[in-house]
């Protein structure tokens, strides 16, 4: 995951429950705040509806995405 914007979003969303729970009712809302391309929304919305993205114990999202170690790291 190279976007910076991707990965604060991440952060975000695992890292700030009202974030987490504001996604989940209305994750356009919480897209909006993000300068990701239209590309990184339909990603995040597809992986979302498949996996559960806010679900950080999927076992189905562990296995899409790898280790999640990398996703919290400083960006350089």
């Amino acid at each position: 995951m190279k976007s910076q914007a991707l990965q604060e979003l991440v952060k975000k969303i695992f890292g700030d429950e009202e974030t987490k729970h504001q996604f989940l009712k209305d994750p356009d809302s919480v897209l909006s705040q993000f300068s990701l391309t239209e590309q990184e929304k339909k990603a995040v919305l597809n992986t979302h509806a498949k996996l559960g993205l806010v679900n950080s114990d999927s076992p189905q999202l562990e296995a899409t995405f790898g280790p999640t170690s990398g996703w919290w790291a400083p960006i350089p």
